[in-house]
């Protein structure tokens, strides 16, 4: 007989505001941990632009929730305290947890900055039982690392996820096949994921309204409003079947990218060419961080309406230049958006290789080869003295939506997720 899979989800509580937090308290014990109180990272706090990018516990009681502007969430929270981004510092405490979980399997999948999916299958039996082992890296991550995770345990990769998101923060829980009557079924439609709000809408008017529902529905009718793939893909879910594997860790990334959320629909070119602008940022960084190039740029959109379509292009020749990607991005989205709104962006690099075995390009203008130094530059300065320490000027107009260097990506193989 068959082992039954054993897969954790550890997914860090509030992942930007906690490592905001452990980088100010390492650098002063002393002063206020913003996670016990009504806090922010994005945008700039003085002209009150860009987004929210993370939110504390206490920020979100007052309905604070990531991806707002600033303006709104003041207007929410007027005592909120918004601090600056410090993606630098965020991606080296993501990498540290990494390698704390590869000490216990080597089957991991990164599903993002803050969230990775553990295959504990073949190892389980090293360190104990699956709960006595999943508070064991919850209370090392915590202790060594200075901040806190929910871990969800359970046969697959779609149950994990859902049983992370359970009570939080700081806390283990399960759902195995037995219980997912009492534990997924009783909660509301929309907390199953890949549901959005408008399958939200269209499940509540057949009468659908909790995941036991859904479950329980006829796939037949669910096909005839809700189109025959998303509606059998939703229907499994609810019935807690999900089949895809923990995908291995590679040494080179496969695809580089970062997408957002808006607090509103977009249904103009130069909006979205800001917010193109901000993901391009982070993206380009990324890749000169870890000294790859990339050779086609991806641009994708998700509808008011929850479609999701993408459109590529292949690149004259590989960089990792934040303007060439942008130019190309921007190419790209002239291309094939007709400005239907849209309520998510998002960019990803793909054709990933090694800088130092590139092929050298000939005909790379000293116009673009100034730009790559001018960014490698930049980028030092951002490390040094923190990634607002330089801007463009068109991120500083108080009509900017978007953060200079905003968004984070969370990706399922075969689907994509809102940021939370």
């Amino acid at each position: 007989m068959d082992r039954q899979r054993l897969i954790f989800h550890i997914d860090v509580n509030s992942a930007f505001l906690s490592w905001e937090s452990v980088y100010r308290l390492g650098k002063d014990p002393q002063c206020l941990d913003l996670r016990t109180v009504p806090s922010a990272v994005g945008g700039d706090a003085k002209s009150r632009h860009g987004v929210v990018l993370a939110k504390s516990t206490p920020a979100k009681k007052y309905g604070v929730v990531t991806g707002e502007s600033l303006a709104s969430a003041y207007r929410k929270c007027p005592d909120l305290i918004v601090v600056p981004s410090r993606f630098d510092f965020y991606i080296q405490a993501s990498q540290s947890m990494m390698d704390l979980l590869s000490q216990y399997t080597p089957d991991h999948e990164k599903f993002s900055i803050d969230e990775i999916f553990l295959d504990m299958t073949e190892t389980i039996h090293l360190f104990g039982s699956p709960l006595e082992t999943a508070n064991q890296i919850r209370q090392r991550i915590y202790e060594e690392l200075g901040f806190t995770v929910n871990i969800g345990i359970a046969p697959n990769k779609l149950l994990a996820k859902m049983a992370s998101d359970f009570e939080k923060p700081d806390r283990c829980h399960t759902l195995f096949y037995d219980e997912i009557p009492q534990k997924l079924w009783p909660l509301p439609v929309r907390d199953l994921f890949f549901v959005g709000g408008s399958a939200q809408k269209k499940l509540e008017s057949l009468g659908i309204h909790t995941i036991g529902q859904l479950a329980a529905s006829d796939p037949r009718v669910l096909k005839a409003h809700l189109g025959e793939k998303y509606a059998l893909l939703i229907h499994q879910y609810a019935n807690g079947i999900d089949n895809d594997p923990v995908g291995e860790r590679e040494a080179v990334n496969k695809s580089y990218g970062n997408s957002l959320t808006l607090s509103r629909d977009v249904s103009d070119f130069d909006t979205a060419q800001q917010i193109l602008l901000s993901l391009c940022e982070t993206v380009g960084a990324r890749l000169r961080a870890d000294n790859v190039l990339c050779n086609c740029v991806c641009v994708e959109l998700k509808t008011w309406d929850f479609r999701v379509y993408s459109h590529q292009a292949t690149l004259p020749s590989s960089t990792d230049s934040t303007a060439l990607i942008y130019e190309n991005a921007c190419k790209v989205l002239h291309e094939f958006w007709d400005l239907t709104p849209v309520r998510l962006i998002g960019i990803r690099t793909t054709k990933i290789s090694e800088d130092g075995f590139s092929q050298m390009n000939l005909f790379e203008s000293s116009q673009n080869q100034k730009m790559r130094t001018f960014e490698k530059a930049i980028d030092q300065i951002r490390c040094r003295y923190g990634v607002d320490s330089v801007k463009r000027a068109s991120f500083l107009s108080e009509t900017a939506i978007a953060d200079h260097a905003a968004g984070k990506s969370k990706h399922l193989s075969g689907g994509s997720k809102e940021t939370q």
